[in-house]
């Protein structure tokens, strides 16, 4: 997509002494990105009579102020902590302000995958790995790559939504002294006012015409945490009232005047085109007012989303078929074979003398397995699209608003600027809004249908189909103790490629390996001295994707159910080993936090055990401790601890919901899900055949966060990739039984 299709990682030498003169690690997120020039705020361009606004967070008129979420809502809680951060230094309470989704513009560039990019992992901080992280940061400023995902958001907008709020608030005073001549600082500001000496209050929409006359203040400090009055407290997301009332509205409840509804049947073997159809019977059909064929199906067009799900159903397609293997045996065993160097991504990490630790003491070896698994969101893909002779309209809920964009664009011949794209509010993704399934068809379909508003609701059934599921796996570990520790770990892994699929997809192909594959492969903290970390990619298969923790949501189970095999050989308490390795000081106080936090005190018996798992991923190190019970139904999973250093708690009460829910999302895919093929299709349709954890399943769950870590870090995929080895470590520990495949329901039975 134009100037992002000409930039390449590998225009980048990292981690040398030959990267110089990096910038500043977030020199762009103070006050340079919180006051830009007109020409770098994208909300200049429509700003209304005496309006100002200050940054591309921030717009103020004489009727309303407008907080900017640049970060997508896809029900994590970032459509509250955004703005929050913001009015936080504006003096702003909840409801003296709207907030509106970001649209597509460079400005929103996200900082944040500055730290996941760079070839280093998380816990180095040395000067070289901080510079190479300064080089990613102004790669991804000149890429201008607007993303929501990778836990990112709060890394991204801490310092620069603080900073864009401040510059308000002390551009605001600069006006309020203008007009009354009083001094700058004789003034203070609260509840959305500027207040004078003798108690008279201007409002901040008072004083937008006269801000507007004034340049920015561009020396504005946040300020410090000790003087925060929402931030770090215990509050209410904004969205929460809304949303349990059921008055805030979705992309799906999105309704427009002359709208018609479309309804597609896509090919279920993925990628691939239609062949030919026959839609008699569906033409006959109440409601239908059109049937399309489009790229790789049909769509119907109807007076309703029932009718428009009904007929198309009706219609009989013959595909073309499968370019990957149609039955899921074909698939394992394009995996197995795939552990071969014209297969191999890239050797991550080597220390030591990996061949000769392993011929050292007690060799052990394990497979692990983890299958391909749907998304799922409550809300089904949709969205609406007007097409005219000016360009594209599109209302989506979608993590990467200049992608939609150029998706959209590519799809019906248009170019990126030809599309408006505006973001909704969404019932859930963990990933699967990161991909395009629904905007290409839309594009497509509306194009058939210039100038009339056309809604899309995938239903469920297709929304399975046409998910791009997240990656399966196969790891094959090698190591060796000796003398009561871990003397070698030889991980290597073989999984089709999530990230580099993706970015195909975004019209931004990349050659690189793919670094998704590296995380809880080679992010390993533990004192062994000689390590290995390999990767392979899989040709051929299903196309792959990000889902929830992505890459570590496979490694992370892989890794730590193998150091716990390597720690049970050596006859080792799985806790206080974990402890003992630990390199990184803070952490080790992760674990320790954990172990106090359940009170580890070594095995259980009588039938009951805890397994213990530590991962880092998106630079958040997480420790869980699972504990089980076996009874006369199963295995019965009673209490779940989970320590997390994410360096600044900035939502308390949004953090624990975050943490639980990710554990509950870990636990239950661990436990209960798979997506297999047959005849090229997916098998798997709906929930109850792809059921997350139920309710009579879930556990206690308690959570402790720490402030630790040098940088602030987020936490919404960082939970997940501990649950599944936690688990698995724990039955172990109460029936000596080990599990190396998920879904865990193929060998045992649980509550």
């Amino acid at each position: 997509m134009g100037h992002m299709q000409t930039l390449s990682r590998r225009a980048f030498v990292f981690g040398s002494a030959a990267v110089a003169g990096g910038i500043a690690f977030g020199a762009y997120g103070n006050a340079e990105a919180a006051a830009p020039g007109a020409d770098g705020n994208p909300l200049a361009a429509g700003l209304g009579a005496n309006s100002v606004t200050f940054n591309p967070w921030v717009e103020i008129s004489p009727d309303k102020i407008t907080l900017i979420a640049q970060h997508a809502d896809i029900g994590q809680g970032v459509g509250s902590v955004q703005p929050i951060m913001i009015a936080e230094e504006m003096d702003l309470d909840p409801g003296q302000f709207e907030v509106r989704f970001a649209g597509p513009s460079p400005a929103y560039f996200n900082t944040g995958f500055a730290d996941e990019f760079a070839p280093f992992v998380a816990a180095d901080q040395s000067p070289a790995a901080e510079e190479a992280r300064a080089k990613t940061l102004e790669w991804l400023r000149q890429a201008g790559l607007q993303m929501t995902g990778g836990s990112s958001t709060v890394p991204d907008t801490y310092e620069k939504l603080r900073v864009a709020g401040a510059v308000a608030r002390e551009t605001l005073k600069a006006a309020a002294a203008k007009r009354s001549g009083v001094a700058v600082a004789d003034l203070r500001t609260q509840s959305g006012h500027v207040i004078l000496p003798n108690g008279t209050k201007i409002a901040y929409v008072d004083l937008s015409a006269d801000a507007a006359k004034i340049p920015p203040v561009l020396d504005a400090k946040p300020r410090d945490p000790s003087k925060w009055r929402m931030l770090g407290k215990p509050m209410m997301r904004l969205d929460i009232r809304e949303k349990v009332m059921g008055e805030l509205k979705f992309g799906i409840d999105m309704k427009m005047d002359g709208m018609l509804y479309a309804s597609v049947k896509l090919n279920p073997a993925k990628g691939q085109p239609l062949k030919s159809y026959d839609a008699s019977k569906a033409r006959a059909m109440p409601g239908v007012k059109k049937i399309l064929e489009i790229k790789n199906g049909v769509a119907v067009i109807a007076t309703n989303s029932w009718y428009a799900m009904k007929a198309v159903d009706a219609v009989a397609c013959e595909w073309a078929p499968s370019a990957y293997p149609a039955e899921q045996a074909d698939h394992w065993k394009v995996l197995e074979s795939s552990f071969k160097p014209e297969f191999r991504g890239k050797e991550w990490r080597k220390i030591g003398d990996i061949e000769g630790g392993l011929k050292t003491g007690k060799l052990v070896e394990a497979e692990y397995r983890a299958p391909y698994v749907a998304h799922q969101p409550l809300e089904p893909l949709n969205g609406i699209g007007l097409v005219t002779d000016k360009g594209m309209e599109i209302w989506v809920g979608h993590q990467s608003p200049r992608f939609v964009q150029w998706v959209a664009a590519t799809a019906i011949g248009l170019k990126p600027e030809q599309v408006t794209f505006h973001n909704q509010w969404t019932g859930g993704s963990f990933g699967h809004r990161l991909e395009y399934e629904n905007v290409r068809v839309l594009a497509e379909i509306a194009n058939q249908m210039k100038g009339t508003p056309i809604k899309l609701v995938f239903s469920r059934e297709e929304d399975f189909l046409q998910d791009i599921p997240r990656q399966i796996a196969i790891a094959r570990h090698r190591g060796s103790v000796d003398n009561s520790k871990i003397v070698a770990a030889d991980l290597q892994l073989a999984s089709t490629t999530p990230l580099k699929g993706l970015l195909e997809r975004s019209g931004t192909p990349s050659k690189d390996p793919d670094g998704q594959l590296a995380a809880g492969l080679w992010n390993v903290y533990y004192d062994i001295p000689n390590f290995r970390a390999t990767s392979y990619e899989a040709q051929g298969l299903s196309p792959s994707t990000t889902w929830r923790s992505v890459g570590a949501s496979t490694s992370g189970f892989f890794t730590e159910s193998f150091i716990d095999e390597l720690i049970h050989a050596a006859g080792l308490d799985p806790m206080k080993a974990r402890i003992a390795m630990c390199t990184v000081p803070h952490y080790r106080k992760v674990l320790e936090t954990v172990a106090e936090m359940s009170d580890w005190k070594g095995p259980l018996g009588n039938g009951r055990g805890r397994g213990v798992a530590f991962v880092e991923s998106f630079g958040t190190p997480t420790a869980e401790v699972v504990e089980v019970s076996v009874t006369d139904r199963g295995v019965r999973i009673d209490k779940v601890w989970v320590a997390v250093d994410v360096g600044k708690v900035v939502d308390p009460v949004n953090f624990e919901n975050q943490v639980q829910g990710g554990v509950i999302w870990g636990l239950g895919h661990a436990i209960n899900c798979e997506l297999t093929y047959a005849k090229g299709a997916v098998q798997q349709t709906n929930y109850n055949h792809h059921e997350a954890m139920r309710i009579y399943q879930c556990p206690v769950i308690e959570v402790r966060g720490l402030e630790n870590d040098p940088k602030v870090r987020g936490v919404g995929e960082p939970p997940v990739p501990p649950a599944a080895p936690a688990l698995a470590n724990a039955i172990f520990a109460a029936t000596g039984k080990r599990i190396r495949e998920m879904p865990f329901n193929k060998f045992i039975d649980f509550v």
